[in-house]
């Protein structure tokens, strides 16, 4: 939240950007292979080093609209901020290097560098084509919808899945006493138990193949970080609020940016007459046509606000 209500008569423009990680994953490079680890500062032998870097950063005092993430724990809560000040922590390099551009200071410590190429292109092409062809309230919409939002994730998940059995209760005191200190939890149904278990050997499980790639799934949030500070520090655009793939704002939009259909541009969700933003995931919008829109981070769907509660 930059500003948190617009001037009397000032209208709101609020977009969303189509298919952020999808358009990401569709056109940008991913890293690839093996990792190589490196200590110091690796653009003094590769200005094109790619992958991921600890660094030590300063961000610029007068910066008007921080882009670097970090976690911090605040009274006890962890919280993703994006502060001012110094810290250190471990960055995807073309983010760092669109910090640098912003005034921030960074000194490379230590990291891992990739290869790279483009791996995603046909498959998000193929599902947002299909996407295209069918309303929204077609479930092959949906369908190719979630594939083509859900698929970062999937790389950034842990893979050691409890084993799951359904066992007769006349043999579940041997299988208790063989698997005692791995069973996780355990259902009654009727005269046998769903038994879940962790089945892996704690000694061998990290030497075992992991069909997951955690250098993807963090190169994808962080291409989508990149392409949102567009929007960011731009003299053009007066930035109320953004989240992670919208921008609020009271200005003229270029329309080589706006197009509904094409996967990274942006579409004008609503207009709104009257808003509110009083922090991350809490605002509220009248739009032109007298809808009341309004999010509350962790506050039950069926509680109904007003204006005036903001």
């Amino acid at each position: 939240m930059y500003i948190p209500e617009p001037p009397k008569d000032v209208k709101i423009n609020c977009y969303d950007v189509n298919s952020l990680y999808p358009s990401q994953m569709e056109s940008r490079v991913m890293p690839i292979g093996m990792p190589t680890y490196f200590n110091g500062n690796i653009l003094n032998i590769n200005e094109n080093a790619f992958g991921f870097f600890y660094c030590k950063i300063v961000a610029p005092n007068d910066i008007l609209h921080p882009i670097l993430q970090t976690r911090v724990k605040i009274n006890g809560v962890t919280k993703t901020i994006s502060p001012i000040g110094t810290w250190e922590d471990m960055l995807f390099s073309e983010e760092m290097k669109n910090a640098l551009n912003l005034g921030y200071k960074i000194n490379i410590l230590w990291g891992y560098t990739f290869n790279s190429e483009n791996v995603f292109k046909d498959y998000v092409n193929f599902l947002y084509n299909l996407r295209l062809q069918y309303p929204k309230s077609d479930p092959m919409n949906f369908i190719a919808k979630i594939l083509l939002n859900s698929l970062y994730g999937r790389f950034g998940m842990n893979d050691n899945f409890d084993s799951i059995n359904v066992i007769p209760k006349k043999f579940y005191p041997d299988f208790e006493n063989k698997f005692i200190d791995q069973i996780t939890n355990k259902i009654e149904l009727d005269d046998h138990w769903l038994v879940f278990y962790n089945s892996t050997d704690e000694s061998t499980e990290d030497l075992g193949t992991h069909n997951v790639s955690i250098a993807i799934a963090a190169c994808i949030t962080a291409w989508a970080r990149v392409h949102m500070t567009i929007f960011k520090n731009n003299p053009k655009i007066n930035l109320y609020y953004t989240d992670t793939d919208s921008a609020y704002t009271d200005s003229d939009i270029d329309d080589a940016l706006i197009c509904d259909k094409t996967l990274g541009k942006l579409k004008l969700e609503n207009i709104s007459k009257k808003a509110i933003f009083l922090s991350p995931k809490l605002y509220c919008l009248e739009t032109i046509d007298n809808e009341l829109i309004y999010k509350v981070k962790g506050l039950k769907h069926e509680i109904e606000l007003t204006m005036s509660d903001f």
